[in-house]
């Protein structure tokens, strides 16, 4: 079964699509033992799938186009969701496999635990989703954690004159990687934080500089993060908050970064609306869409150098 919402996007994020859990304790129990719930959200996750719907809260013309997930009452549930929301794309419902399911465990060290299903049947049904949506959009979003299954679309977004946009977290440290996938991308956005492999993010974002990405993002976590383009290099300081969850603030941050670029901001104002939006984020269970006008307010206080 094909479930079509609408089709035409101004973004195009493609990806898995998981419907997803976030709970929020006060610390990570040991083996055995238990922990009070604080708070919890559902959500829909991968990160295509959390830009698609941040995007749309911005009111953006956001789009999806994700992996089949199962004919159950979750997948279902998935459906309705993403046509609440308004994003754009079609979902296939399949009964041949069961919907993936993602669970997240905040604690108040603002660290996250995470549990996910990535079947590669479920992953593989990527290979097979239409890219009828890319026909108009204005960029495309993939992970690179969906492996060479994003490389069909890019290829066609390049065909058509399309931005990419790579969420490339720690992959960075692949030589194949940084010549098959980021060097493929316009905007390309990677992590150096202690989970996902220590680097220099100076070094870092110069690095995919010169695997030709145009805008090179490096984010620090709470430590903000560095963005260059050639001959630009500057370092954003993120403001202090009262984190509660960071679930999907790297997702935000890049839905942040995206709203600037359909604007044609300069990079410092991209830049300070993503971290922005990012930080509001950490203050609340599960990924959301501040006003932007509380954004905007945020970001004018952020902290700007150049490198």
């Amino acid at each position: 079964m094909v479930v079509t919402m609408q089709n035409t996007a101004d973004v195009v994020c493609f990806g898995m699509l998981i419907p997803a859990l976030v709970l929020v304790v006060d610390r990570f129990p040991e083996h055995n033992t238990g922990a009070h719930i604080q708070r919890a959200a559902e959500f829909l996750s991968d990160d295509a799938a959390i830009v698609a719907c941040l995007l749309r809260g911005w009111k953006v013309k956001s789009g999806l186009i994700g992996a089949a997930l199962g004919n159950d009452a979750r997948g279902k549930h998935a459906v309705r969701e993403l046509k609440r929301l308004g994003v754009h794309g079609q979902v296939r419902l399949s009964n041949s496999i069961s919907t993936p399911f993602e669970v997240n465990i905040s604690d108040r060290s603002g660290h996250r635990t995470y549990f996910w299903q990535r079947e590669s049947r479920v992953l593989d049904t990527l290979n097979t989703a239409s890219l009828s949506l890319l026909r108009g959009a204005k960029l495309l979003y993939v992970d690179w954690y969906d492996g060479p299954r994003i490389l069909r679309p890019m290829e066609r977004a390049a065909r058509l004159g399309i931005p990419i946009f790579l969420n490339l977290e720690h992959g960075h440290q692949d030589a194949d990687v940084l010549a098959n996938i980021a060097a493929r991308a316009t905007i390309c956005q990677a992590v150096t934080d202690a989970a996902q492999r220590e680097g220099d993010p100076e070094r870092v974002a110069r690095k995919l500089l010169a695997a030709r990405v145009e805008t090179a993002l490096v984010t620090l976590a709470g430590g903000g993060c560095i963005a260059a383009r050639r001959g630009e290099m500057i370092r954003a300081h993120a403001p202090s908050v009262e984190v509660v969850d960071g679930c999907g603030a790297g997702a935000t941050f890049s839905a942040g970064i995206i709203y600037g670029h359909l604007r044609y901001w300069n990079l410092e104002d991209s830049v300070r609306f993503a971290i922005a939006a990012a930080s509001l984020k950490c203050t609340v269970v599960g990924p959301r869409a501040f006003p932007l006008a509380q954004i905007k307010r945020l970001a004018k206080t952020i902290q700007i150098q150049s490198i």
